[in-house]
């Protein structure tokens, strides 16, 4: 297939192309403000507010996790570590306010059951102690999640504590909190299947994971709950339906039933309104870019995996392609190196941009070869 600069895809393997006058229409969500993303393609299939701060409740032990499990893979802390718990500790555990693993000073507890204790009792003091041990104290942690926000691109969020309690300047948004859901399903595969577990028991309590959705749809394996008086009920799931991954992100909503309904119509939106399409695969040349001072003119571009974009049901003849190359391509040129972008259009609207990385290594020219395309280039 020959690239221009704005080309029909044409996918024979698919059938039933029939037109359709506009985009998948989302369905109406009793919610504050929530998001749909692919997370495989990283589109946002479908929002409302998603840039809007709010109280994020329990929603901030995501990024709680995040940091406990990087402290993990630095071997700063094991999984098998027996963690001393703090008077500070211990108060937050005797609270009956709060979310709460139950914690006893005059029981021993490790670092895997209070990662359990955090992702499926959403237990304030699991959160504390783990903050406790990793940074050496809430605050220190604090500062590490801010960090990571930063990282992640969450411009729109501010952590003060660690496991969502109402205070002041403790805010994030739906946006944010997909970027921060789908880091932990990409860095950290082997801890993610805590998230689909439906109960913990720990000092002889057991209590159930509060994602309804682990019950009531069986490709739904995460994340998180969240609740307070300012925030409402809110939930991040996240569901796998063959090769495709999708989170929701659905902040304030009336009830704990209602947060459940309101992100499975999200999922389920997500899986009937859109298909899977592989425009490209790993290593397919999208285009040849002209290049300057290599030894050769032009550079392959494309993708170093295959490109799978979800797109509206039944419309993948209709999405364009617009190749974006970067300005003043050079040699030399690595393989992998950054040469511009592709955007993928429906109807005007933009479903995705993806950097377009060069296939091949391009040595520089040599001194007479350069002069020689100097000249040319002058003439011209």
């Amino acid at each position: 297939m020959k690239l221009r600069w704005i080309l029909p895809v044409c996918l024979a393997l698919l059938s039933n192309l029939a037109c359709a006058d506009a985009l998948p229409q989302a369905p109406e969500l009793a919610a504050r403000s929530w998001l749909l993303l692919d997370a495989g393609s990283n589109q946002v299939l479908a929002s409302a507010r998603p840039d809007d701060r709010a109280e994020p409740a329990s929603l901030t032990k995501l990024m709680t996790a995040y940091v406990v499990f990087q402290a993990l893979r630095a071997k700063t802390i094991s999984l098998n570590q027996q963690v001393t718990i703090s008077d500070r500790v211990y108060q937050v555990a005797r609270s009956r306010e709060e979310s709460v693993m139950f914690l006893d000073p005059r029981k021993p507890v490790t670092v895997d059951e209070l990662i359990h204790g955090v992702i499926i009792q959403s237990g304030n003091d699991a959160c504390v102690a783990l903050a406790e041990l990793v940074a050496g104290s809430e605050a220190k942690f604090v500062e590490r999640m801010n960090r990571e926000a930063q990282r992640l691109g969450m411009t729109n969020t501010h952590f003060q504590n660690v496991t969502g309690i109402t205070e002041a300047g403790h805010y994030s948004t739906p946006r944010d909190l997909a970027k921060i859901a789908t880091a932990i399903i990409r860095d950290f595969p082997e801890y993610f299947p805590i998230y689909s577990q439906k109960q913990f028991t720990y000092n002889k309590i057991t209590q159930p994971n509060r994602n309804r959705l682990l019950w009531q749809d069986a490709s739904v394996d995460g994340m998180k709950t969240g609740h307070t008086a300012a925030a409402g009920y809110c939930l991040v799931s996240t569901a796998r339906r063959g090769p495709r991954r999708v989170v929701s992100v659905v902040m304030g909503t009336a009830s704990d039933k209602a947060r459940a309904q309101e992100s499975q119509k999200l999922l389920n939106f997500a899986f009937e309104a859109f298909d899977l399409v592989q425009f490209f695969k790993a290593q397919q040349t999208v285009g040849a870019l002209p290049l300057r001072e290599g030894k050769l003119d032009k550079v392959n571009a494309g993708f170093m995996n295959d490109l799978l974009i979800s797109v509206p049901h039944g419309r993948a003849a209709e999405v364009k392609l617009q190749l974006l190359p970067a300005a003043g391509l050079k040699a030399p040129l690595a393989r992998g190196a950054k040469l511009g972008s592709l955007r993928l259009l429906l109807d005007g609207q933009v479903l995705g941009e993806y950097p377009l990385l060069a296939l091949q290594d391009v040595e520089r020219a040599n001194w007479f070869m350069r002069s020689i395309e100097g000249l040319r280039n002058a003439l011209h």
